[in-house]
């Protein structure tokens, strides 16, 4: 079967939501997502979407802070483009329908998270992605341009590699996608004039992550796999506080918890963020992330607390809703008990590498969201401004491919359709299917908060090899889901131990105990 359309979007999050909306007026799209539209981290996003809406904030504060938590790795033009989009983000997802906590007056209740110097995180609740998501995927079902294809896993980009007739050129350029229906158990093709990667992070590749299953780095995998540069990808954000519990499944326990006044204490009670930042329990995630995990270890410890016990339960319970009662599911009473957190995988600052307007390395290929690395984050992402991000990129992507999609022909290529021969070996694949566990293990074990060179030695070598595994088999046999996730985590791994072995130095989300010394000389 196959599929024309004039924009290609891969992933049903904040960021290709956003951008189908945009350019819907312009041209037809397509959103692909790999089970249904809800399966994204920004559906799991909590805190909130920082932007500059008070008047005791400003453009400048935003972006110092901004800058600040990046260590030194920021583009500033970008973090400037980022900053100054905020408060029309807002003013585009209230009148797409997301309706935001206000106060009593009519304005935004603003909250303050890690690294941010002012109250600027506009939220609903403590479920900010859900909110955002609904109301987006409500918008895009309404649109007669926009078709949203659930059940749909992108294989491979269709580049000149794969058609029957092409002439030599230098640059790479991308002509759609083949896709997996997970329902008919088909790869389809799918041809756009433009096609836009917001297929989100890569938390599964760890072995605790607050990602849903599917963020398994398919669009970097993808988009390196076709020749698109790829950038920064040493830098793991690890969020410093999930629930620790057997039946959590790393639930997230907002920053803005902390930004409500909630204290880090270790098992002997003591409040232990004064020892490692001046901000305490308001610093930046890498460093909280770090010495959650310095305390753990010096202790022997499984977990440290959150103590939020001196709030007040009324005041908990309207503010974290969702989270107050998760908690109490789980015979937690956050009111009275201190809640037992630990860090996990959260966000990837690194991706595919983009310029200012989206675009990749590879022609007619656009990224956006946590895919992207636009120059944004640097070495550390601010909280709240990954949802930002996502709304302020994919607008300009739109802008870019509207004036194009004016000027430009289309291109009629002779693509084949996909080659589905081969044979499933369900013995063999007992044994292949383990590799994932064993991936996530390595990653979380070797290149994870804390890292040094012979960890990352023996994680390259680990995975070097089951990437070869998993390759040999994936040639031979009929693609499956479970298959491709597995190849994209084992490519995602490699690029993420092959990153972090070249950076000699530690910086923000990168700490090396062999090069524990920050180095702008030589790595800024």
């Amino acid at each position: 079967m196959q599929y024309e359309t004039d924009f290609l979007v891969i992933g049903s999050g904040i960021a290709g939501l956003t951008f189908a909306l945009k350019v819907a007026e312009k041209g037809s799209v397509m959103v692909l997502t790999k089970q249904s539209e809800e399966q994204s981290n920004t559906f799991l996003a909590q805190g909130g979407i920082a932007a500059v809406m008070s008047p005791e904030d400003s453009f400048e504060s935003h972006m110092e802070d901004t800058l600040r938590a990046g260590a030194g790795l920021c583009n500033p033009e970008a973090v400037e483009i980022l900053v100054k989009g905020g408060p029309e983000a807002i003013e585009d997802l209230v009148n797409w329908g997301t309706r935001f906590t206000r106060k009593p007056d009519g304005s935004f209740s603003l909250g303050r998270e890690g690294g941010h110097s002012h109250h600027r995180v506009v939220h609903a609740a403590d479920v900010t992605g859900r909110e955002i998501q609904r109301a987006l995927v409500e918008r895009a079902k309404e649109h007669p341009n926009i078709r949203l294809f659930e059940n749909h896993m992108a294989v491979e980009l269709i580049t000149e590699h794969h058609l029957l007739t092409h002439a030599r050129r230098r640059e790479i350029n991308c002509y759609g996608i083949y896709a997996l229906n997970t329902k008919r158990k088909k790869v389809e093709k799918i041809l756009a004039r433009y096609t836009v990667l917001a297929t989100g992070g890569v938390g599964q590749v760890y072995l605790h992550t607050t990602n849903p299953a599917v963020a398994t780095g398919d669009g970097i995998a993808m988009a390196y796999r076709a020749g698109a540069e790829v950038a920064n990808l040493e830098f793991m954000q690890f969020h410093p506080t999930t629930l620790f519990h057997p039946q959590a499944d790393s639930f997230l326990i907002s920053e803005a918890v902390r930004g409500f006044g909630g204290i880090l204490r270790n098992s002997k009670g003591e409040a232990f963020m004064s020892r490692y930042h001046p901000m305490k329990d308001l610093a930046p995630r890498d460093i909280v992330a770090r010495a959650i995990d310095n305390e753990m270890k010096k202790l022997g410890d499984e977990c440290v607390y959150l103590d939020v016990t001196h709030i007040g339960a009324d005041k908990l319970q309207e503010r974290f809703p969702n989270i107050y009662q998760r908690c109490q599911e789980l015979k937690i009473d956050m009111a009275r008990e201190w809640i037992p957190v630990v860090p996990a995988a959260h966000y990837m600052c690194g991706g595919i590498r983009t310029d200012l307007w989206g675009r990749t390395s590879i022609n007619r290929l656009y990224a956006v969201g946590e895919v992207a690395h636009t120059g944004v984050h640097g070495a550390n992402r601010l909280a709240s401004n990954s949802l930002l991000e996502a709304v302020v990129f994919a607008k300009r992507i739109a802008q870019d491919v509207t004036t194009r999609l004016a000027v430009e022909v289309p291109v009629h290529v002779d693509v084949p359709a996909w080659d589905d021969s081969g044979t499933m070996d369900q013995e063999e694949w007992v044994y292949v299917s383990h590799d994932r566990k064993q991936i996530r293990t390595i990653m979380w074990d070797y290149v994870g908060i804390v890292r040094s060179n012979l960890r990352l030695e023996r994680a390259a070598r680990r995975i070097q090899l089951l990437c070869e595994e998993i390759e040999d088999f994936y040639k031979k046999t009929v693609v499956t889901t479970d298959l491709l996730e597995l190849r994209n985590l084992a490519q995602v791994a490699r690029l993420i131990v092959e990153s972090a072995r070249i950076r000699k130095e530690s910086r923000g989300l990168h700490y090396n105990r062999d090069y524990p010394e920050r180095d702008d000389e030589h790595w800024q």
